[in-house]
Formats: C-alpha cells, sequence, structure tokens
C-alpha cells in the first residue's frame, strides 16, 4: 500500500500551511508578549541556576 498522501512532500507543504495560518492569525502583541515571557523565564532560570551552584559550594565548603 502506497498512500500518496503521506510522502515527505505532502508532510512539508501541510506543516508549511499550517504554519502559514498560524503566523497570519498571530497578531504582532501576542507575539512580543510571548518574547518578553520567554527574556524573564530565560533570567529566572539563569539566576536559579547560579544561586544554586553557589548553594552547593557554600554548603560543601563548610
Amino acid at each position: 500500500m502506497n498512500d500518496a498522501s503521506f510522502t515527505p512532500a505532502s508532510k512539508a507543504g501541510t506543516a508549511g500551511g499550517i504554519m502559514t495560518i498560524l503566523l497570519v492569525n498571530i497578531n504582532s502583541g501576542e507575539i512580543l508578549k510571548t518574547i518578553a515571557l520567554a527574556a524573564i523565564g530565560a533570567v529566572v532560570s539563569f539566576t536559579v541556576s547560579i544561586f544554586l551552584k553557589w548553594m552547593i559550594r557554600q554548603m560543601k565548603k563548610g
């Protein structure tokens, strides 16, 4: 059974179509909000990692 609807080209075309529809329907305010939340999350994650690393070093010393 060779079903043409599952070829790599049709999968890529379907994925491209879905992405295009999503990009058209998302407004710029939501994109900016997502970027801001991602940046805040990255900064918080980095800060917590540094703090935990520092705490572990302090616990090993004493």
